[in-house]
């Protein structure tokens, strides 16, 4: 059996400075506010509300970056929709080192996916409800973009 997918948008997020938390027998915690951002596709565009909308990081001993992510999505005709994930960021120590420095880093460099759920009261788009979703990123100045595909 193959996997089909299709693209359900992008989704650029703008974060804030973290808060860095004391280090945990589980890694360096830190709480990113996500300030704002847009997701853009073929069935669905918008942006991220502001408010609510955060990354509770972990970067593990290992040096993975683990996300557990919440956000508020507004579409671009009014509709609300949680966006919630989980997912790593993990490669080559050099190659980390210099994403976290700021440089951008060409994906194919390390691995970076997440695994994206929605909830909506939306009629429109109750649909999101019942998908299941797989998300490749990459590490741009402003945060992180992912492309989300759908799984069909």
């Amino acid at each position: 059996m193959t996997i089909a997918t299709r693209e359900l948008f992008v989704l650029e997020a703008e974060l804030s400075p973290p808060q860095m938390m004391e280090n945990t027998p589980y890694g360096q915690r830190k709480i990113v506010p996500v300030a704002g951002g847009t997701f853009t596709g073929e069935r669905l565009n918008g942006v991220i509300l502001p408010a609510g909308g955060h990354d509770w990081a972990m970067t593990r001993a290992d040096g993975a970056l683990v996300l557990d992510v919440r956000l508020v999505l507004e579409t671009d005709d009014g509709e609300h929709i949680l966006m919630t994930y989980k997912g790593i960021r993990t490669g080559d120590p050099a190659v980390l080192a210099r994403i976290a420095s700021g440089e951008y880093v060409d994906p194919a460099e390390y691995y970076f996916r997440i695994v994206p759920s929605f909830e909506t009261g939306s009629k429109k788009y109750e649909w999101l409800n019942s998908i299941v979703c797989i998300g490749f990123g990459d590490r741009v100045k402003a945060g992180p973009r992912y492309t989300i595909h759908e799984i069909l």
